[in-house]
Formats: structure tokens, C-alpha cells, sequence
């Protein structure tokens, strides 16, 4: 007789084979640093019900189902062609056809056995997919030891479609251990278009997107200054606040490299080490360093301390060790220790610091001075009586070993009335500038201290005009804002003070409104001037700026006295800015320095960016500055070549020199379940020297990632850049 009943049971039917296949998910999206998954409902108490086409036994103690079989309880859905559950053992036997549905994750195999109290158990043959990240696979079998550990025995794992993945993961005994977040995989190989990339008796990884200590995937690329480079980087995470990566490097050229980052993270402090060594560098015939440490730490809310040391063994590391912890470019290693008050009122500092020179014999650079020590006092009070009152002072002792050496001591106290009405303001200032030196090591006959008082009296003014007007099809709110600042400084001979940090400041449309024309305190400009301005922004509705244009100019009434002024100067250079976004896809920024007696443009620059969708940005750029000269056209783009093959790079190229000054070349290949990238990078390190480095990398989605990632450099040298990661 055919009979179809229902049974409800109150205890509890585990999903265990649910759980254990499903950690393969949490491990995929830590890896691919994903959100972790969602808490899953705790669905102890819902009812389970069975279903068949033919059901005996005793309801208190056994019940055997065939054909048809579905027991359900909450999410989870089971079914076989036959199932017996021994409700005394609290454990159910399965077989043929057998079908798991638990929270979207589908498995399916020849047989299950599974004790629910406990989740242990096995399934036999089994096939996975897990909604997640659609992973799935296929093994022998499935040891459950418990709720939250399950073996896989002769398994494979892969988030590509198909039964014949373009990559897959197969392991002799994968764990998968639930209450620690832990999977580890013993006899281990990655393979990818049948050929096997990685191989390893025993790898560890984390199974949420906590961080766990284990073996990272290795690292290979190579550099005209060193050959084929293989990275194999060791993590450990020694708490949740601390870890400490290990990264052993093969330079075939060179030797073994060594290298260790650690990182700490506190309540009241943070930082970071890096440090990395090579001995018996064969090129070079000498051991190498180089280290980077930086560390912050709060004593209370208004004390912190600082720390920022650099360093490297000798002056060509930059140039043999691009990627390392000194960039190609960097030639000034600075060392600096400072502590910092900040109140209310009065922020005061000390602080400690000098710099380690990488010299490039073609382009020396002169040593910057040692600060030993520098302590400043600044305080600012604001409306008493209507007047905002601040004072900057500062001491410093200036160390060189071949220049002239001493202290210097500046005091800036500032009155201002500020006065603000609706459409304009007006605001005046006052300030004095009192400096003295004490020179160490000055010549015979030459004083060795000197005083400096200068006044400076300053006027700023502006009124802004609106109005409503429509852009491209949109309403905007348009804006006018003239603007005079006018300053007067009288003139002192500073031609026998030391000049121990400061230079002429750069000419732009800030420093245009600045009373100083140098920065630093050893020159203060003799001035009687008036900067002219006019501006105009267009503004949404939203109060986003959408576009903005600026002039300026600034007038002098007297002859500029003080290093750099001309007698028959009576105006500056024009300046000419604008930027905004043009469309939803466009944008620009350019700059214009016009000099009217030359009657000619002195500096420019001009860039588009264009975006029209994902991964599609092309970014346009020409500077040109006489004054140097400079002329450069820089292009930068990341475009879909195929529908699968983008192209990515940037070209920096020197119209003057007739060379290229720095190129980023790579190709990325975005297939069903990877992303293959290939990247070729150009830096000068040096005068008339330059590194070219190879980055290949294979990101296995929901694995790893294999080989030396080029992202960074992706991201840096191409505004815009898109990870295919993240693109849809």
C-alpha cells in the first residue's frame, strides 16, 4: 500500500553537511578580503517534517522513507530516494540520489550518514555549490568529526562553472575547522588550465576575513637591476592588534634578501617597522639594509608623541632595490622625533630632526640643515571684543657639518578685526615679526648674532555676487567674487643673516594671497602691493561646486628689494585656473602663468579626464614651464581592448629631452572565475639611469592571488584605475 504521511519531531536536525561545506565560502571571500557571511538564524526550535511516497517503522524509535524522500526543517531541504531515521540515535541514513539544500548551498552525493546531536557523520561522493561566491567541487568523501570540523578527502575546490574548471584547488585531507576559522590542506596543488601553478605537502588559511598566520602565495617578477625575483612571505598574526609578515626574496643576481613588517595597533598608540638586509649583495660586493619606522602615541587628549625614521645602507639603493622600502625616487631619508601639545589655546611642540642623503653623483642635492632641537609656541584667540588675536613663536638650533651653524629664535604675535556681512568682508590685520640669531661657527670679524623686527599690515577684501543661470542643460547657482588683498611690509638689509630654510615660495594662485613671498623665517619680503582677483563658481543645488574659474594678479607700488625682486617690476605674472566638471564623463584642470612684459606663457598645465564608464578612464595632461624648462605630455588610460582584454598604462614623456620619463605598460585578461595581469614598469633612479621591472600576476577569484601584484602601481600611475575585482 502507498501511503504518504507527515512526521514532526521537536529536536533539533543539524545541518552539518551545510556547515562544513559552507566554511569553503567564509574561506574564499577572507582570501578575497570580502565582508564576512551573515550570522545564520538560529532555528533550534522550528519543526522537521518528513514527506515520502512510502513511509513504516515506529514513529517513537525508527522511521524508514522511500521514494521521494524530503525531510525539511527551517532552511534546510533533504533529499533521497530512500532515508532511515533512527530517532533514539538521533541519526539519519540516506542513500541514492541524495540532495542537500541548506541556506542556498546545494550538495548532493550517493550516500549520507549523519548523527545530528553530535554532527558527526560522512557523505559519500559528494558535489558542493555554494550560493556565496558559487563555489564548488567535488571529493570522495566528506568526514564530519563534529558540528564545526569536516575533512575533505580527495577533494577539489573552484569558483569556476563547468565541470572542467580553468582552475581548481585539490587536496589529499582538506579541515575545515569552524570554531577556530581555520582551514589547512595537506598535499596540496593549484591547478590552472591543467598545468599545476603551486604545490605544497601542507598550506593554511584563514576561513573568515579575520587574519590568520600562514604561508602567503608566493611573489615572482624581475628587474634589470637584479634578475628573476621570487617572494615567499610568511604571516603571523600574533594578535588581533599585532602581526608580523616575513618576506624571504630570491634576487637571482644578487642573493637572498630578507625582510620583516610588523605592525601594532593600540587604544592609545599605532605603528609600523619594516626593516630588510642582504648579505653579500654579488653586484655590489657589500651587505645592504634599509629600514622604515614610524610610530604614533597618545599620552592624554592634548599630548602625542611621533616618530618617523628612515634609513638605507649606502646611496644606490634606491636605484637596485626599486620596490623596495626606499622608493626609486626618494633621496631624502628623514629621521624626526617630535612631541606635540595641543590645547584649546596654546599648541606647543618639540621636536628632533635630520636626514640621511642617497646622493646621485650627476644631480647632487645640498644637505638640509639638522634641527636640533625645534620648539614651538602658538596660541589663538578668537573674537575678544571682535578681534582674533594668535601668536606663532618658535626656537631652533640649525646643525650642518659644513655650512654655518647657530640658533634662531622667531616670535609673530597677529591682531586681526575680522568683519563679515553678508555678500562681502573686509578684514585687516596686523603682525610683527621679531628675529634673532646666535651663529656658532661664523668667519672671524663677522658678528655672530643679529636682530630682525619687521611690521606688516595687511588688508583683505572680497564680495561675492549670485545669480541663477543653467549649464549644459542644468540649473545652477553662478557666483562673482572679486577679491583685493593688499599688503605693506617696509625693507631691512637681511643680506648678512644665515639662510638656514628658506627659499622663494612657488608663485600660484594661494600663494598669491600670502604676505610673504619666501617660506620659512630667514627672509620676510619688503612689500607694497595689491593682489588683484575675480573668480566665478557654479554651484548645484546640492551645494556641489561643479565648476569654478579664477584670474589674479598682483601690483606692486614699490620697487622689490629683498633676493629676487626686479627694479623695472611693476606687476606680476597673471594667473589664469580653472577646473570642474564639465559632464558626467568629463572633467578638466588647467593652470596658466602669463607673463605680460615677455608677452608670453611662462608655466601651464592642462589635463582632461574622461570616463565614460566602468574601467574606461583616459586622463590627458600637458605641463610646460620655461623657468626650467619643462615640457611634458603624460597619458594615462585603463580601456577595454576585447570584451574580456583591457589594456592599462602610462606614458610620461619629455618634449625637451625627447624621451620617455616614465612608463607603466601592462594588459589584464578578466575571464568567468580569474584575472591574468601583465605589467611592465620604467622609473629613472637616477641621473641618466633607469629600472624596467615585469609584474605578473594570476588572481585566482575566491583562492588567491599568485605572482607580484602590480595593483599599487596600477592605482598610482593611473587616476581613475579600477580593480577587475570589484567591476561587474
Amino acid at each position: 500500500m502507498t501511503l504518504r504521511r507527515r512526521f514532526s519531531q521537536a529536536r533539533r536536525l543539524v545541518p552539518a553537511v551545510a556547515m562544513a561545506l559552507s566554511a569553503l565560502a567564509l574561506a574564499d571571500r577572507a582570501m578575497a578580503q570580502a565582508s564576512p557571511q551573515p550570522a545564520r538564524p538560529d532555528e533550534s526550535d522550528a519543526p522537521t517534517t518528513v514527506d515520502a511516497e512510502r513511509l513504516s517503522g515506529r514513529p517513537d524509535r525508527e522511521i524508514s522513507l522511500q521514494r521521494d524522500v524530503e525531510i525539511r526543517r527551517g532552511s534546510m531541504t533533504l533529499n533521497a530516494d530512500r532515508a532511515d531515521y533512527d530517532i533514539i540515535d538521533d541519526r539519519v541514513r540516506a542513500t541514492g540520489n541524495v540532495r542537500l539544500r541548506n541556506f542556498g548551498d546545494r550538495y548532493s552525493g550517493e550516500e549520507l550518514n549523519l548523527k545530528l546531536d553530535t554532527g558527526e557523520g560522512y557523505v559519500v561522493h559528494p558535489a558542493y555549490r555554494l550560493q556565496n561566491n558559487n563555489a564548488q567541487g567535488t571529493a570522495e568523501r566528506i568526514e564530519f568529526e563534529s558540528r564545526d570540523r569536516a575533512v575533505i578527502e580527495q577533494g577539489n575546490y573552484s569558483t569556476c562553472e563547468g565541470p572542467d574548471p580553468d582552475w581548481q584547488l585539490r587536496a589529499g585531507r582538506l579541515t575545515l575547522d569552524r570554531e577556530r576559522d581555520i582551514g589547512t590542506a595537506r598535499n596540496a596543488v593549484v591547478i590552472f588550465k591543467g598545468v599545476p601553478l603551486l604545490a605544497s605537502p601542507y598550506l593554511s588559511f584563514p576561513m573568515t576575513a579575520e587574519r590568520k598566520s600562514g604561508m602567503l602565495p608566493p611573489s615572482i617578477g624581475t628587474s634589470s637591476r637584479g634578475g628573476l625575483q621570487v617572494q615567499a612571505p610568511y604571516y603571523w598574526n600574533i594578535a588581533p592588534n599585532r602581526d608580523l609578515t616575513l618576506y624571504p626574496r630570491i634576487i637571482a643576481q644578487r642573493g637572498v634578501q630578507l625582510g620583516a613588517q610588523a605592525r601594532y595597533l593600540g587604544q592609545t598608540y599605532q605603528g609600523q617597522t619594516r626593516i630588510e638586509g642582504m648579505l653579500n649583495d654579488r653586484l655590489a660586493d657589500r651587505n645592504r639594509y634599509a629600514f622604515s619606522s614610524t610610530h604614533t602615541q597618545q599620552f592624554s587628549p592634548l599630548l602625542t608623541f611621533n616618530a618617523n625614521l628612515n634609513g638605507a645602507s649606502d646611496d644606490n639603493y634606491p636605484n637596485d632595490f626599486s620596490n623596495s622600502i626606499t622608493t626609486a625616487t626618494q633621496r631624502l631619508l628623514l629621521r624626526d622625533l617630535n612631541l606635540v601639545y595641543g590645547g584649546p589655546v596654546w599648541t606647543a611642540s618639540a621636536r628632533t630632526s635630520s636626514y640621511q642623503i642617497l646622493q646621485d653623483p650627476a644631480s647632487p642635492i645640498v644637505r638640509p640643515y639638522d634641527r636640533l632641537p625645534q620648539i614651538n609656541l602658538s596660541g589663538i584667540k578668537r573674537d575678544v571684543q571682535g578681534f582674533d588675536l594668535s601668536v606663532d613663536s618658535e626656537f631652533t638650533t640649525f646643525w650642518h657639518p659644513d655650512l654655518v651653524r647657530g640658533s634662531r629664535m622667531v616670535v609673530n604675535p597677529r591682531v586681526t578685526y575680522p568683519l563679515i556681512f553678508p555678500g562681502f568682508f573686509i578684514t585687516p590685520s596686523a603682525s610683527l615679526h621679531a628675529t634673532s640669531y646666535n651663529i656658532a661657527n661664523q668667519t672671524a670679524g663677522t658678528p655672530s648674532t643679529f636682530n630682525r623686527v619687521l611690521p606688516t599690515m595687511s588688508l583683505d577684501s572680497g564680495v561675492v555676487f549670485e545669480r541663477d543661470t543653467s549649464l549644459f542643460g542644468q540649473r545652477l547657482t553662478q557666483t562673482l567674487e572679486p577679491r583685493l588683498f593688499y599688503v605693506y611690509t617696509p625693507y631691512r638689509d637681511q643680506s648678512q643673516l644665515p639662510n638656514f630654510d628658506t627659499a622663494p615660495a612657488d608663485f600660484n594662485y594661494t600663494q598669491v594671497f600670502r604676505e610673504n613671498r619666501f617660506s620659512g623665517n630667514d627672509r620676510i619680503s619688503d612689500a607694497n602691493q595689491l593682489t588683484a582677483a575675480l573668480s566665478s563658481r557654479f554651484i548645484e543645488a546640492s551645494g556641489v561646486e561643479r565648476m569654478n574659474v579664477a584670474l589674479a594678479q598682483r601690483f606692486y607700488f614699490n620697487q622689490q628689494r629683498v633676493i629676487g625682486g626686479s627694479p623695472s617690476e611693476t606687476k606680476s605674472d597673471i594667473l589664469l585656473l580653472g577646473y570642474g566638471q564639465v559632464s558626467q564623463t568629463v572633467a578638466v584642470d588647467s593652470t596658466f602663468q602669463y607673463s605680460q612684459s615677455l608677452r608670453s606663457l611662462q608655466r601651464s598645465s592642462f589635463g582632461v579626464r574622461w570616463r565614460p564608464g566602468t574601467n574606461r578612464v583616459l586622463n590627458v595632461q600637458y605641463r610646460r614651464d620655461l623657468s626650467t624648462p619643462l615640457r611634458l605630455f603624460d597619458v594615462s588610460a585603463q580601456w577595454p581592448l576585447t570584451n574580456r582584454l583591457y589594456g592599462v598604462g602610462r606614458l610620461n614623456y619629455s618634449l625637451e629631452e625627447k624621451r620617455l620619463a616614465e612608463s607603466v605598460v601592462g594588459v589584464e585578461y578578466k575571464a568567468d572565475c580569474w584575472i591574468f595581469r601583465v605589467v611592465a614598469q620604467r622609473i629613472p633612479t637616477a641621473t641618466g639611469v633607469s629600472t624596467s621591472t615585469i609584474f605578473l600576476q594570476l588572481e585566482l577569484n575566491g583562492l588567491s592571488k599568485i605572482g607580484s601584484n602590480p595593483l599599487q602601481i596600477l592605482r598610482t600611475n593611473v587616476p581613475g584605475y579600477q580593480s577587475l575585482t570589484t567591476s561587474p
